[in-house]
């Protein structure tokens, strides 16, 4: 991490030209970091560089007196880990219109697993916790978008291809926080936007390449008197490179800002809808033969979302603030899935031999003994499958498949209001901050089956009269149902979220060297969900979670160039409405299509110790500033949710309690810039991400699964899908003053699949990936640039997990039970950006040291 005093000597030594710019800015307005969500988007924005189109940064409005605000603390202060993405970095991966690659790209730590097979929907994931778009999958990292968090209301799911990476003032990752709330157990991204503040003039771009793409975006900054506004549109499309595999985002953000000498307002709106196709890993068998291949389809989603908030800052003496927000956030997702049907022949122990019966395999376990046949045939005779006619379908011998549908809606508001002090107690500098918090939502999940029939080139058709199997009675037929309403149902579930938060945190400085943080946070929830179908009553029910979390932390300056630190905290997640209407071995489901009734359960908790030093040598090599940190981390989880398969019925799968988790590790970073014509960097992380108890597992398609289709899971074994060992390194060198290119690459070591929680299969393949870009100033306002992503061209997978063997369609069939998503192969994108509306300055002096 980058100590304050030699940012600013690094930044000035390599921006000579700037001096005149830089000026404005105070030591502590360059390495600050807002260690609340409160405050931290655009309610500040006195505290962050003011840039213009070029990233020079500029004069403003009037900002009143230069001083930190709100939970700002500088670097050296934080007892903890934080990374910090800027908006020039983001620049540099313009091509890839995604934010996260730039995470990937250089913060140790961070692995993206693309299960979906896009590029721009991948989950995030960071020390072995996850951020994901993904219904279903546990998520452990709080994301909040200036200041609101944006972890939707159903299944606390977060859509960065939402957000346009344009607007993106900058992205800070803070771990061993509790004041951000809910999830924060592996840590917070707090995503900063731009306002008109901060960034003015106008900015066309527009760029294109393989698979197809265009995307282009317009950005507008202004500021009039004591008046701002910042607008910026975007859009992208493209065919994707697996086959059915298009996608298309489209994304509107506007910032209208009020500034005086004490106090900063903004109302702030984002729109945006993304659409995509073919979203699931495909069997290896397919892969071998054409890494394009994708499973059955039709597979679509569309996701849309529309925010409005408000936030403020007023100082209200010359030692106390006061910040809050207040939004509206409206969220709807469709999910179309073509998938394989678990049905089959219904049993001559019921009475519909010769009509279609969902597999019951899975719900052996509850049959009656033989011997009782009449309650043995009442039993078989739950599994026949319906229309909304109640009439049950004649069986025919083909490979069945269904569309399954599901619907997500969510309306979430609240606010957070904070109050900060800095002053000195006893003759001892101070910060006290407290605020609290409330969240609310209302939602709806809905999802039905139609039946349909999976033709020989994977797609699933609904229409009876097939030109492959000719007439299929019962195709087509909607809201398929088991008699029981067992294994398969339509779902129709509502209910509503309510999150509250009390926090206090203080700092203080006990000598001009040594610094002591201790805080704490208070969590309620209260999530009450309603069975709306009659099927599942007992997912109607109220359950509620309090836990205080606590934080103690020091932090010490050794010298100048070296800062030592170490923290204490503890956290929790409460499960969310899809996982609590999701825990029954029983009653699995169809993730994310059906809802059923479950056993109540338990919030996870977390206990995260950290410690490390960073710092910062201005004159290191030829004047070169090196800036270096490393740090060792652990986080223990209780009641860690995880979710499993059902043994006979893969498809479904639920939710439990598992009795703990850990992830450790060690990070080590270091970046070299000299003069404004070179940067380097290298890091490496070690992310020890294990199980911590001795369990049986269910995991039916895992190839050395017990005869029951579960699996031994021991104290110290893996969790799949996280690389123990990650390297990554780059360079950005200025051939010219107006040409810059640069290299980056990086490695990651093997990892389990998912299902293998037991570790006892061959693993994904460990891999490195290798990119390329570049950027000419043709004139003060056009640039044009280029980025090859895959330069090498690797055939790799960051996701995998496993299928049934069988039969699929014609002459198909899965032998291996492997299935993969695998990576984007190269790619080539090429572009140009047009400036104008603000003072242009050459390329080379842009700042291109990244803060640690």
């Amino acid at each position: 991490m980058r100590a304050l005093r030699g940012s600013l000597i690094a930044s000035v030594a390599m921006l000579p030209s700037l001096a005149e710019a830089q000026q404005a800015v105070t030591l502590g307005e360059i390495s600050v970091v807002s260690t609340s969500p409160v405050g931290a988007g655009g309610g500040n924005s006195s505290a962050v560089q003011n840039l213009n189109t070029l990233g020079q940064t500029v004069p403003t409005a009037p900002a009143g007196p230069a001083r930190l605000r709100g939970s700002e603390q500088p670097l050296n202060k934080i007892p903890s880990t934080v990374e910090t993405v800027t908006a020039r970095q983001i620049d540099v991966d313009r091509g890839t219109d995604n934010i996260l690659a730039t995470f990937a790209r250089e913060t140790p730590g961070v692995n993206l697993n693309d299960s979906q097979g896009n590029g721009n929907r991948v989950d995030l994931n960071y020390r072995g916790f996850t951020a994901s778009p993904v219904q279903g999958v546990p998520q452990g990292l709080a994301v909040y978008q200036n200041g609101i968090r944006i972890n939707e209301a159903f299944g606390d799911v977060v859509n960065f291809d939402l957000i346009p990476p344009q607007a993106v003032q900058r992205i800070d990752v803070v771990t061993g926080n509790p004041i951000f709330g809910l999830n924060a157990i592996g840590g917070a991204v707090n995503i900063q936007m731009k306002n008109g503040f901060t960034w003015q003039g106008t900015e066309i771009s527009a760029w294109g390449g393989s698979d197809a793409r265009t995307a282009g975006y317009l950005e507008y900054g202004k500021v009039s008197d004591n008046w701002s506004f910042y607008f910026t549109g975007d859009g992208l499309n493209d065919r994707g490179w697996r086959y059915q595999n298009p996608s298309t985002i489209g994304r509107l953000y506007a910032d209208l800002g009020y500034r005086s000498q004490d106090s900063e307002f903004h109302l702030i709106g984002l729109a945006a809808r993304s659409f995509y196709g073919a979203a699931a890993a495909t069997p290896v068998d397919f892969t071998h033969i054409d890494p394009r291949a994708i499973f059955t389809y039709p597979q679509t989603q569309t996701t849309q979302v529309g925010t409005l908030q408000l936030t403020g800052r007023v100082d209200i003496s010359p030692t106390w603030d006061l910040a809050g927000n207040a939004y509206y956030r409206r969220f709807s997702e469709t999910y179309v899935d073509g998938n394989q049907g678990n049905f089959e022949n219904c049993s001559s122990r019921g009475s519909f031999r010769g009509f279609l019966c969902f597999q019951d395999d899975a719900f052996n376990v509850n049959a009656p003994p033989t011997s009782q046949v009449a309650a043995r045939r009442a039993y078989a005779n739950q599994f026949t499958i319906i229309g909304l006619n109640g009439q049950p379908i004649p069986f025919r011998n083909v490979p069945y498949g269904t569309i399954d549908t599901t619907l997500t809606n969510s309306e979430a508001y609240g606010g957070s209001l904070q109050a900060a002090n800095r002053d000195r107690i006893f003759g001892l500098s101070n910060t006290f901050v407290v605020g609290g918090s409330v969240d609310a939502s209302n939602f709806s999940f809905k999802s039905d089956s139609q039946l349909g029939v999976i033709n020989p080139n994977l797609s699933v058709s609904v229409d009876p009269n097939n030109p492959y199997y000719g007439t299929i009675p019962g195709l087509g037929t909607t809201d398929i149902r088991t008699l029981g309403a067992i294994g398969l149902a339509p779902t129709n579930v509502s209910g509503s979220t309510l999150y509250l938060g009390l926090y206090a945190t203080d700092t203080l400085d006990l000598t001009d060297r040594l610094s002591l943080t201790a805080g704490f946070r208070l969590n309620y929830a209260r999530i009450q969900t309603r069975d709306q179908t009659g099927f599942s009553p007992d997912v109607t029910g109220t359950h509620e979670y309090t836990k205080v979390n606590p934080l103690a932390g020091l932090t010490y300056q050794f010298d100048p160039a070296l800062n030592l630190y170490g923290s204490y905290s503890e956290s929790n997640r409460a499960p969310t409405p899809l996982e609590l209407s999701c825990s029954s071995p029983t009653q699995p489901c169809l993730l994310p299509n059906s809802l059923v009734a479950d056993p109540p359960l338990k919030q996870v908790t977390g206990q995260t110790y950290e410690a490390g030093f960073r710092g910062v040598i201005p004159a290191f090599l030829q004047g070169g500033a090196l800036t270096y940190k490393a740090g060792v981390f652990r986080t223990d989880l209780t009641n860690d949710l995880y979710q499993v398969a059902v043994a006979g019925n893969a498809a479904r799968a639920y939710y439990i309690n598992v009795p703990a988790t850990r992830r450790q590790g060690i990070e080590v970073g270091a970046e070299y810039a000299v003069t404004p014509d070179l940067l380097i960097y290298a890091n490496y992380a070690l992310v020890d991400a294990t199980f911590q108890f001795n369990e049986t597992l269910s995991s039916p398609n895992n190839p050395l699964a017990n005869a029951d289709g579960s699996i031994n899971v021991r104290r110290g074994d893996k969790i799949p899908l996280v690389p123990d060992h990650q390297i990554k390194a780059g360079f950005e060198y200025f051939i010219t003053p107006n040409w810059r290119f640069g290299l980056n690459v990086s490695a990651f070591s093997s990892s389990y699949y998912r299902g293998d929680e037991s570790n006892l299969n061959r693993k994904l393949p460990a891999y490195y990936v290798m990119n390329l870009t570049t950027k000419y100033q043709v004139t003060k306002n056009l640039e044009i640039f280029g980025l090859i992503t895959n330069l090498t061209n690797n055939r790799y997978a960051t996701f995998g997990t496993f299928a049934e063997p069988g039969a699929v369609a014609g002459n198909l069939s899965i032998n291996d039970p492997r299935t993969t998503t695998l990576a984007q192969p190269l790619s080539i994108y090429a572009g140009l950006t047009y400036r104008f509306g603000a003072d242009p300055v050459p390329m080379a002096p842009e700042p291109i040291i990244r803060k640690y």
